[in-house]
């Protein structure tokens, strides 16, 4: 069996999440047109970002598109003016820590923990103040699977009332045949968030709502091939995809190693055979609001 942990008899449900949504001007042109022209259905907004206003204002213009928040602690500035925040930031005021040092330094020190916590609930808040009433909770560079981050988060969610945090365990089935061959170091990228993401399920499973994930390990290399591997071998009721579609316009590349890649995958996520391939798989495409 693909996905060991299963919501009972149901059609086959999937979320495709496109992440970043706020990052830039050429990822929110991409993501609206994924969603208009394309499969998908769901996306997570990074507070703080410098096009993060612009995409609230695309998102209200898109009321069948699912809005979550992308919460980042690797990339941008604090939401927050809180003082506690200077532990998470550079001389510049931007964040200046790796993923790794941020789960050890969050084991660490109490107060590091509570600069995460404030900075975190601001970039919530940010989203509700803008209008939106988020889907779910998910996060840049995984850090929300780390499990001491993960617990904070879920304090969080039911401090927000919000009822879903993406659950990234990805199988590790994915990542070999008859699936197409992972992005580079995916495979091993996918091993250490599953880990984690057992232990998450493990230490608290209120929040989680699906079976598991897809796109981990294929991060960077997803296509229309890869969709036509989830309509013939992905076995979860309820499975969220991950992508990352947009234009390269305004993009960092010393920030994200995804520049045109986006652009393919926004192709793919619009394309006539990926929608051929969900449909003959009886697939039915629904965001975590609706679950």
């Amino acid at each position: 069996m693909l996905f060991p942990y299963k919501l009972g008899a149901m059609d086959k449900r999937i979320i495709v999440n496109a992440d970043d949504f706020g990052l830039c001007e050429g990822v929110n042109k991409g993501i609206a047109q994924a969603h208009k022209e394309g499969v998908l259905t769901s996306t997570t907004i990074m507070a703080g970002m410098p096009a993060a206003k612009k995409a609230v204002k695309l998102a209200k213009k898109l009321p069948k598109l699912g809005v979550g928040v992308h919460l980042t602690l690797t990339e941008g500035k604090p939401v927050s003016n809180d003082d506690s925040v200077k532990w998470l930031v550079n001389a510049d005021g931007e964040f200046r820590l790796s993923p790794s040092k941020i789960a050890l330094l969050s084991a660490l020190i109490p107060n590091f923990r509570k600069a995460i916590i404030t900075e975190l609930s601001a970039q919530i808040q940010w989203v509700i103040d803008q209008g939106i009433k988020p889907t779910h909770l998910d996060s840049h560079k995984h850090i929300h699977t780390f499990p001491v981050l993960y617990s904070i988060i879920c304090q969080l969610a039911r401090e927000f009332r919000i009822p879903i945090i993406r659950w990234a365990f990805e199988p590790k089935t994915v990542s070999k045949l008859p699936w197409p061959l992972p992005s580079e170091g995916g495979a091993k990228r996918a091993a250490a968030v599953r880990v984690m993401a057992f232990i998450n399920r493990m230490q608290n499973s209120d929040f989680i709502r699906t079976d598991g994930i897809l796109g981990v390990a294929h991060t960077g290399r997803i296509d229309v091939n890869f969709f036509k591997a989830v309509g013939l071998y992905n076995r979860g009721s309820v499975v969220e995809i991950m992508t990352h579609p947009g234009f390269v316009d305004g993009l960092d590349p010393s920030k994200t190693r995804l520049l045109k890649q986006r652009e393919a995958e926004l192709e793919a996520v619009c394309s006539e055979r990926t929608k051929q391939f969900l449909e003959n798989a009886g697939v039915k495409l629904v965001h975590y609001g609706q679950l």
